[in-house]
């Protein structure tokens, strides 16, 4: 075997453990039977809401939507903002149809988390806390780029899902390179084979850390020939050889947070500017260094600049940028005292996101100003690029990558629109990034990703409206002042509906609560910012 890569499968290994590909300490638990949720109906008539279709239109109502079964039978607008509504104008229902009054509420396509890892052993997230964090926030699908608790058993959980007996979104299976494998892929035919096996097996792609130009090339090559849809987080051991524009190229279908990018408009280097004590295992050269990485980039609207994203949208090729997932990275105490982690965040999550130098993402070695202010600059080119990237009409969907970092299942994915709609993104476009782009992107457009007739009935229902304060989508909800001067919390996905099935978020959420105050109590544990006595 090739020496040198070789070493990139030890190091990616390592990289790894601290997601649990490689190995589980104990295998994850599996999701329970379903015992929430009404339906689904032979018709269900959702009442009087304004719609947020998801395809950028703006919102209309009220709107009268109904759904057999599973599928989207009649959008009808039946009356007038202000104005009450006339019930001849209105679908009939017949004896025994559901009637959902949703009168001054508003609904959206079911939200899609394109990077979304059911937990893992270790953190100690079985798969329904992870699940109903994320359907209390109207996410009804999820890409998992890895299957890190072992391919078969998210298969499992997929095909359950389908079926509708378990709580839980849908689930699109990406199989990390290399996954089950006896041996390290290490030539372009054994890369066609793998492929080719976990296709036969049910994955919908592949998620790439990155191999060499010809193995890389094989893989996606036979991914396109069977099927398979693929991701890559170039990371930094490989990148050197090939960067976002090259694997584009090779057929790649999207790209995960930014590695690879900034590499593809150097103009004046080849390679990141290391320092030359850098050690890629130690976790705070690793971040410290890429937030100094933008800098090193092409100049925004410069000629390379524009030469690369023009090629990358030619190709139809997705970014799914992930912005929540680095934020700890420019405002750490933002991130560690997010308010939902005192209810909803498990200990032992809580103790897997303390500083390490072993796990994964928890990289404060000696984390400062320093390191915060050269972030902020990292996001400002970054969120540069990728509001032009969707100005010119390149895809741009929502990931949240939750679990790592102090960012937590569902809370995360709606951090992540509003650092869309800070990157610049116009509030309908986020939601369209978080639906319809998502959707397409996963090859399920005509399933999901919009309310239009014959698509799914997948739905988020809120009693706020979101495009005017996107924080009303957290599971906590917004702070509001009365008229009176009384301090309350609006918002909160009131109905999350999935397959035409409907369930109370907030039931689901009380359910979590439970799950973690639980936890606590077995062993008196009580909660600690880092390096504060308990």
């Amino acid at each position: 075997m090739n020496h040198r890569f070789s070493i990139l499968i030890f190091i990616v290994a390592i990289f790894l453990q601290g997601i649990n590909l490689f190995a589980q300490e104990k295998p994850v638990p599996k999701s329970p039977p379903r015992t929430e949720g009404e339906g689904p109906f032979n018709q269900l008539i959702i009442r009087g809401v304004t719609l947020i279709n998801g395809t950028g239109a703006p919102p209309i109502g009220p709107v009268d939507i109904v759904v057999e079964k599973n599928k989207i039978k009649t959008i009808k607008v039946v009356g007038y903002p202000g104005v009450p509504i006339k019930a001849e104008n209105r679908p009939k229902a017949n004896p025994g149809d559901k009637e959902l009054n949703a009168e001054g509420m508003y609904l959206m396509p079911g939200l899609i988390d394109m990077h979304g890892h059911i937990g893992g052993a270790a953190q100690g997230t079985t798969a329904e806390y992870v699940f109903k964090l994320w359907m209390a926030h109207g996410i009804t699908t999820i890409r998992d780029p890895s299957c890190g608790n072992g391919l078969d058993w998210v298969l499992e959980h997929k095909n359950k899902s389908i079926q509708n007996t378990i709580t839980a979104p849908r689930i699109e299976a990406y199989a990390y390179f290399g996954q089950d494998a006896k041996t390290p892929v290490s030539s372009p035919q054994e890369a066609r084979e793998w492929v080719k096996n976990i296709a036969k097996r049910g994955a919908d792609g592949i998620k790439f850390f990155g191999a060499r130009p010809d193995i890389m090339q094989a893989a996606l090559a036979e991914a396109k020939t069977s099927g398979l849809r693929s991701a890559c987080h170039h990371a930094q051991m490989d990148v050197a050889w090939l960067n976002v524009l090259q694997t584009a190229k090779m057929g790649l279908t999207s790209m995960e947070h930014w590695y690879g990018l900034p590499e593809a408009l150097f103009t004046d280097r080849t390679i990141q500017n290391y320092p030359t004590d850098y050690n890629y295992n130690n976790e705070q050269h690793r971040f410290g260094e890429a937030g100094t990485l933008w800098k090193q980039a092409a100049k925004p609207y410069s000629e390379k600049w524009n030469q690369v994203m023009d090629e990358l949208i030619a190709l139809d090729f997705t970014i799914d940028p992930t912005f929540n997932i680095y934020e700890a990275n420019r405002e750490l105490m933002l991130a560690r005292r997010a308010e939902w982690h005192d209810e909803y965040t498990l200990p032992s999550l809580w103790e897997f996101y303390q500083p390490s130098r072993i796990s994964h993402g928890s990289h404060w070695h000696d984390w400062g100003t320093e390191q915060e202010v050269a972030w902020k600059e990292n996001y400002r080119l970054w969120m540069t690029f990728v509001n032009e990237y969707k100005n010119r009409g390149g895809r741009v969907t929502t990931g949240s990558d939750s679990g790592y970092i102090f960012q937590l299942y569902g809370f995360a994915f709606i951090r992540e629109l509003e650092l869309l709609r800070e990157a610049g993104f116009h509030p309908l476009e986020v939601i369209r990034a978080a639906t319809l782009k998502g959707a397409e992107a996963l090859g399920l457009a005509s399933e999901i990703g919009s309310v239009e007739v014959g698509k799914l009935a997948d739905f988020v229902i809120v009693e706020e409206n979101p495009l005017q304060n996107l924080k009303v989508l957290y599971g906590t909800g917004a702070i509001k002042l009365t008229a009176d001067n009384q301090v309350t919390r609006v918002g909160g996905v009131k109905y999350t509906i999935k397959d035409g099935i409907v369930y109370d978020a907030k039931k689901l959420l009380a359910d979590v609560r439970k799950m973690v105050s639980e936890a606590k109590s077995a062993s008196n544990y009580q909660m600690a910012q880092p390096g504060m006595k308990k």
